[in-house]
């Protein structure tokens, strides 16, 4: 009998992307929003928030952390991503960045998936530049407003000016790793 999984988040972009990835998976989730512990490292809040998930749903489940690494800021604002978008916004992190060449930047993620006795963890990167502005439009895969400022590697497009298939068919083009694509492809194996 196969197992169901929880996803347990209040992020509704973040069940729309393991929508995509998940098609083979017996998933559901759970919309709550799980506690954060102050850390700069992405596999620590995953972990603690995939125990938390498995202490309220009881079955196995899957937590997902991101961070937002900006190369000319030494990295900020890393794990503090909400944080940093409920304070200065976009808008500040354009200010910041007013001026300076180098615009790389990635996306960093941490699945953990808790099976009730052991954690397994998936992680995904997505390389880019920021653009020089907001761009784009508001689309229900979006989890994060940095959509409107990331423009894939390779790409002269933010995620939020691209099309859906332009979004999936990136990865080929620009070295991207999903955490969700990862776990997805290593569970349907365990059966």
């Amino acid at each position: 009998m196969e197992k169901e999984i929880v996803f347990v988040t209040h992020n509704i972009g973040k069940i729309k992307s393991a929508e995509k990835y998940f098609k083979n998976l017996k998933f559901t989730t759970f919309n709550y929003e799980l506690d954060e512990p102050r850390s700069d490292d992405i596999k620590e809040i995953a972990t603690a928030k995939v125990k938390e998930a498995y202490e309220i749903v009881k079955r196995p489940c899957i937590a997902l952390d991101t961070d937002f690494r900006i190369e000319e800021l030494n990295g900020f604002p890393r794990a503090f991503v909400n944080f940093s978008l409920d304070t200065i916004g976009i808008n500040g992190i354009l200010k910041l960045m007013e001026g300076k060449e180098n615009r790389k930047c990635a996306f960093n993620e941490c699945l953990a998936y808790h099976d009730g006795e052991n954690i397994h963890y998936f992680y995904g990167k997505h390389p880019g530049n920021l653009s020089e502005k907001m761009q784009g439009v508001d689309r229900e895969e979006k989890w994060s407003d940095l959509w409107y400022i990331f423009k894939p590697k390779g790409f002269d497009k933010t995620l939020a000016e691209m099309n859906k298939e332009e979004r999936e068919n990136r990865q080929k083009a620009d070295g991207s790793v999903q955490a969700m694509q990862e776990f997805a492809k290593w569970y349907e194996n365990q059966k």
